[in-house]
């Protein structure tokens, strides 16, 4: 193995897709939470998210794990990507603001590459990588305005719980490369959602009452985005991008997340885009461009034909 992974057009094609497909779900939980608690809104999201993909395997035929230990590694997932970082992040959106939200969200990557340096020899952080990562994150940081940094109260309990969110997160990408990176990846996203949901749905009944499904037509829009297309489907692309990208640049796509939030936003419900968005879209551009190493590349000299002068 190299040093580092770097990343083929294909990879940044998947993870750009991903990064779109999960930006857009910032405006439908926020949709469903105004109906529906935060513990909640995440059971709607592992249960609907679950079945779809069982009913996706059980279509292919796909063998299923026989290993405990496998099913073990589900349930761990579950907690590390889902569980956990959804029900802090959720309960967090209602009581912090929406920029300084991406912002700490975007910081996954940051945390991403560490963990990915600390658990594995070819993902090791090298000073272009650090680079990288810092200009990208200040890239995402410029674009939705500077000023929310000031905001930042390491006493507030729902800024913690973002942060929270994002080492489980980083956690989670190194839990599945070592335990799950092997499986086909509509078994490991099924499976990791189903230890999701032995959790979330006691969990959201206790805490919040029993769940109802007399909801209104815009929340169900909102879960079926965020359930159906930004978890079952999204998390098919993250083990695809997982297993050949790495896990340290699998979480870079978070860097993406706030700018495709914001440009959602100008169109959809025809929000402006403040000035300094577009110089964080290009120092961002500037950071994945560090990380992924062509701007480093040494071109490899032409050899002169035989016979040409």
């Amino acid at each position: 193995m190299t040093d580092q992974k770097t990343l083929s057009t294909g990879a940044w094609i998947q993870l750009a897709l991903l990064a779109l497909i999960w930006g857009g779900s910032f405006l439908s939980i926020r949709i469903a939470l105004d109906e529906v608690g935060p513990l909640t809104s995440v059971a709607h999201r592992t249960f609907w998210a679950m079945l779809v993909l069982w009913i996706y395997i059980a279509l292919r035929r796909d063998a299923l794990p026989r290993d405990p230990r496998i099913w073990g590694a589900f349930f761990v997932m579950g907690l590390l990507n889902n569980v956990i970082p959804f029900g802090l992040m959720a309960w967090g959106q209602l009581h912090i603001e929406t920029g300084l939200t991406s912002i700490l969200n975007a910081s996954t990557a940051i945390f991403g590459v560490l963990a990915a340096a600390i658990a594995f020899r070819d993902e090791r952080l090298t000073p272009r990588r650090a680079l990288g990562v810092t200009i990208g994150f200040l890239g995402v940081a410029t674009a939705i305005g500077l000023g929310n940094l000031v905001n930042f109260d390491i006493r507030s309990l729902a800024q913690l719980a973002i942060i929270g969110g994002t080492i489980s997160y980083a956690a989670a990408s190194v839990w599945a490369r070592l335990t799950l990176s092997g499986l086909r990846p509509e078994v490991a996203a099924a499976g990791m959602l189903t230890g999701s949901t032995l959790v979330t749905l006691p969990a959201a009944w206790l805490v919040e009452g029993p769940i109802s499904l007399a909801l209104q037509p815009d929340t169900w829009t909102a879960i079926a985005y965020y359930a159906v297309i930004a978890t079952a489907g999204a998390y098919l692309l993250y083990y695809r991008i997982l297993s050949s990208a790495g896990s340290g640049n699998l979480l870079l796509c978070t860097l993406l997340i706030a700018p495709v939030a914001i440009t959602l936003g100008a169109i959809v419900r025809d929000e402006t885009l403040p000035p300094q968005a577009y110089l964080g879209f290009a120092l961002l551009a500037l950071g994945l461009l560090i990380l992924d190493g062509r701007l480093f590349r040494k071109r490899p000299t032409a050899r002169p034909r035989p016979g040409a002068y």
